[in-house]
This record gives C-alpha cells, structure tokens and sequence, in this order.
C-alpha cells in the first residue's frame, strides 16, 4: 500500500469496516460520533466529494492516512506514516462485514468464463452506504438511481466470495453490475428498453452504457426522456437492439456513444443495419459532451466533481 493508493480509498468505507457508521448523511458529508474519542454528539465529518475528514471536538482533520495516525495513537499503537499505511492496506484487503464492505472483484466485461461464475444471492432497494458513495462521486442523485438500480448480493462461484453491487436489470432478466471496483454483468448479457413519456415517440435513444442514460436523466432534473431509449450495455449487443427500431415509425435515432474508436465504429456499425431504412435519420449527440470521454464524465464535469 503506497501514499497515492491510500488516498483514493473512501474514508468512509475503511469506516464501514470498522463498524463505524453515519448518524447523518447529506449530499456532500457524512456525519459520525468521532472514532477518536468518546462523544454522544456527532462532531466527526467526512467530505465524500473530497475525501477529507475533519474532527470539530479536537479541531483536527486531514486525509485517510492521517486519520489512521490518529486512529493507531487512540490506540496506544504505533502511529507513524508507514504504521497507517501498513494498518489501512489490512484493514481495507482482509476484514470482511458482509453488511457494508465490497470485495474487490477483476473487471470481467466481455470474459463469459468470469460472468457466468456469478449466482444472485439477494436482491433489494440501495441502502449500502458504499454504492451511495459510489453514485454521488458519478452524479447520480439516489432517488433517481433508486428507479431504475437495484442493490445486488452477488456470489462468484470460483472463488466463494460475495460482493455488492449496483444491478441494472435487461430484456432478458440478468443485470449490468458496478461498483467501484468491479464493471461485469450477470448473464444473461443483453440490452435494456425503457419506455419515453411521449406515447409513439419520433425518436429512440441509444447509450452504451446505464450510467451514461442516468446521466442525461439527471441532467433533465430527474425527468425522463421523452423519446424512447435502450441501453446496448455492450457494444458487442448492437444486433439485439434492431427489432426494438425497425418497423415501428421512429423518425431518429439519437447515440450517445463514447468519443472513442469503439465509441465511433459502434455507431458506423449501428448506421450500417439501418441504412435500409430511409425513413430513420442518425442524429449523433457527440457534439454535447464533446471534449469529454462519455456521457458520464461530461455530467460530471457540470457538477464540479
């Protein structure tokens, strides 16, 4: 564990682990009875945004690895800089409260091996303090995740660990997972439909991936699109979206695919199948987020964060 990695790691999830959890939460802090002393009233605040804490009882404060020093000479322990490191790296890797922590999995987009390997264990409404975390550093107000995310207990049946994750369901009943560390699916891989406000719409909208759909949404105040919309969740299901375009009266067709070669030759792909179909226009929406990667960093950008 070095002083770069330890820093990006949420001090709010090393607090999860040691059973350590908000009395209030808001849009920017968590709010906890300080782990550094005794106190009855909540004084000890976490900036989510910024990763800092700050302790108003004692009037000191700082990043995750000078709140392990802290921490460790609570303790009596030695409390040096490579004593925090040492004391984190354990904490965040080896203890496990299947409650409130992650365990961190390999990327496994697009490994069929690796996705298949996963069973459902539970499924329900967000309420990890670590997938909240997760969707205010992506911009994603919870009340809005909430209508369209689940929060999943998932199992890998290779490695016998479990893990939670933010679940977006698809046409055919699987789910596209994320969570700060893992980007997978549990099979069956396939795209997501979602109905516009507007009754036989003109239009349908495609993003690659949920985050980016939410991401729009959320930049429209909560409001949903008034076209219709699929999310591919892989380019690699492009096929799949036809049947939901062809033949059912769209005039356009809006992508919102990243601005890279993938992003590019998804939506030449995608123009390809529909050329036969001289009534329905591309409309490339590029040009919104375009010095911006995807949809998602562009929203955040807007957001500050």
């Amino acid at each position: 564990m070095n002083i770069e990695l330890a820093k990006h790691i949420p001090i709010s999830e090393i607090l999860g682990k040691l059973n350590i959890l908000p009395k209030k939460i808001s849009k920017k802090e968590y709010c906890y009875l300080s782990p550094l002393r005794i106190e009855k009233t909540p004084s000890f605040f976490v900036n989510i945004q910024h990763n800092l804490w700050y302790d108003h009882g004692l009037g000191i404060g700082g990043d995750l690895i000078s709140f392990g020093r802290y921490y460790l000479e609570s303790r009596n322990e030695g409390h040096t800089t490579s004593d925090a490191l040492r004391w984190i790296k354990n904490i965040y890797q080896y203890q496990y409260t299947p409650d409130i922590s992650f365990i961190p999995e390999v990327q496994a987009e697009n490994n069929q091996e690796e996705d298949s390997s996963l069973i459902l264990k539970s499924k329900k409404s967000i309420n990890h303090l670590g997938l909240i975390h997760y969707l205010e550093k992506r911009g994603i107000p919870l009340n809005l995740a909430k209508q369209f995310l689940k929060e999943l207990h998932v199992q890998n049946k290779r490695t016998n660990k479990s893990f939670y994750a933010l679940g977006f369901p698809n046409e055919e009943g699987g789910f596209e997972l994320r969570n700060p560390f893992f980007k997978g699916c549990l099979r069956p891989k396939a795209i997501s439909f979602i109905r516009g406000t507007t009754p036989k719409p003109d239009g349908i909208h495609l993003f690659e991936g949920f985050m980016d759909y939410l991401s729009v949404v959320s930049q429209l105040n909560g409001k949903r699109i008034k076209g219709d919309t699929i999310v591919l969740n892989s380019l690699s299901c492009i096929k799949q979206a036809l049947p939901y375009i062809q033949n059912y009266g769209y005039r356009f067709y809006y992508t919102w695919f990243d601005n890279d070669n993938a992003g590019t030759k998804g939506s030449e792909i995608l123009a390809e199948f529909l050329k036969a179909e001289s009534s329905l226009k591309q409309v490339k929406m590029n040009k919104v987020y375009q010095a911006h990667k995807d949809v998602n960093a562009w929203h955040m950008q807007t957001l500050g964060l």
